[in-house]
Formats: structure tokens, sequence, C-alpha cells
């Protein structure tokens, strides 16, 4: 790159493609802080105090749905944008197409659309638990015996042959388009809707955990997201899932036996 001359168009497309998926995840992550301090005091107006207050009443189920799907979809795309960043990257590395910038972004949304159904799922879950009393505070935690079941749970799931080979999808991104590379438009979205099954086959269980510190808290989906992308990027060996899942484990039993 000549200094005098400025950065490279490429290096500026690359910039503009990181710039528009740090935006997308901003705002998500904003709505969610605003939503949780919203639901924490339960006081003003506003579209995000009626929404917080939708969400406290499980009876009036079609208002509880759409507010929970809005704050599940939010919090899967807060979760998983810098999860897909580096696999986004790698794809505009090996994409030599005339719209690469373009397929790049519809790959992401593809990514995060698959995200989305899981959110959606996830909401009807809340409903439920929430309608039969399970779910309980300002962030709509469960129980410390629910709490402890979950945790059990997604120990056990990280020690599992499902768990390893989707996490090995999602932490070797070019074995990935080596293998379901499709071209243009409907390709990229098609790759990101199958690496998003793999992720979600992956994650499934600790999102789940969402239920242990609250669906509404923050600090919990940073926790979780963070620990979504030391899983990809940090070297393989048994720290990736198997200390996490029997210190999960422990943690569930602990909480099981204390009550």
């Amino acid at each position: 790159m000549n200094v005098l001359s400025g950065p490279s168009p490429r290096l500026v497309s690359r910039l503009l493609t990181l710039a528009a998926l740090v935006a997308i995840g901003a705002v998500a992550w904003g709505f969610l802080v605003r939503s949780e301090a919203a639901m924490t005091t339960m006081s003003g107006d506003g579209p995000i105090v009626r929404l917080m207050w939708s969400m406290m009443r499980p009876a009036e189920s079609l208002p509880y749905l759409f507010a929970a799907t809005l704050m599940w979809v939010a919090m899967m795309i807060a979760m998983m944008v810098p999860a897909v960043m580096p696999m986004v990257m790698v794809m505009r590395g090996v994409d030599r197409g005339p719209h690469r910038d373009r397929d790049t972004l519809l790959f992401a949304a593809g990514y995060l659309a698959g995200w989305s159904l899981f959110g959606l799922a996830a909401a009807l879950l809340q409903l439920w638990l929430h309608a039969r009393g399970v779910l309980g505070g300002h962030l709509l935690a469960v129980s410390a015996q629910g709490a402890g079941l979950l945790l059990l749970a997604a120990g056990l799931y990280q020690l599992t042959p499902w768990k390893a080979a989707c996490l090995r999808h999602c932490r070797s991104p070019a074995s990935f388009f080596l293998v379901h590379w499709s071209p243009g438009s409907r390709g990229a979205v098609a790759m990101g809707l199958r690496h998003g099954l793999y992720c979600i086959g992956c994650c499934w269980m600790l999102m789940l955990l969402m239920f242990v510190g609250g669906t509404m808290s923050v600090l919990t989906m940073a926790v979780l997201s963070g620990f979504i992308l030391a899983e990809r990027l940090l070297p393989d060996g048994p720290w990736v899932s198997r200390i996490p899942g029997t210190a999960m484990i422990a943690w569930g039993v602990l909480l099981i036996a204390w009550r």
C-alpha cells in the first residue's frame, strides 16, 4: 500500500464489511442494555418499557411472545456476531467472485437468520416456563434447583461427540468452505444457514444457560458470548470443552445438593 495514495480499495471494502457487522452487533447490545435497565426499574414510558411490561404478563401470550422473540433475536445477534466474524473474514478471503462483499454479508445474514429461528424457539420455551411459574425475579431466572439441572445438562452435552463434531466445523473455516462452497448470493445464504446449524448444534445448550443467569441479564450474555468465541479461537485441547463441561457438571451438582 502506498502511504501517499491512502488505503487500497480492497482494504477499505474489508473494513466496511467488518464495520457493518460491528454496527449490527452494537445496536443489538445497546438495545439489550436498555432493556435490562427498563426491566430492573419498570418505570418511565416508551416502547422498551412497554415491551418489558409485556414480558411480565405470560397470561397474555401473543404480546409476551412478540416481546420475548424480539429480545431473544437481539440476544442471538449480539452474542453471535463476534463468533461469526472470523468465519466471515475467511469467506471474504477465499471468495473470488465479482460480488464478494455482498456475498460475505449475505453469508452473515444467513447465519444470523438461523440463530434468529433458534431465538423464536427459545422465546416459546420462555413463555412456557414463565406461564408455569418456573421463571422469577426481574431478570426472569430459574430457581437454584433448575439452575443446577441446566448446568448439569449443559456440562454433559459439552462432553458428547455431537458437541465435538459441531465444534470442529465451527473451528475450521477453511475446511467448511472447502466442503460446502456454493457460489452466488443464494449459495452465500445457504452456506450461512448451514454454518448456523452447526453452530446451533454446538451451542444450543449453552444458550439455555441464559435461564440460569436470567434471560434479561446482559452480564450472562457477555460471559456466554466470550466463552463461545473462546471455544472457536483457543488452540485445540481439553480446555476447549471437557474442562468447562466438567466444571459445569460440578457446579450443577453443588446447586442441586445445596437445595
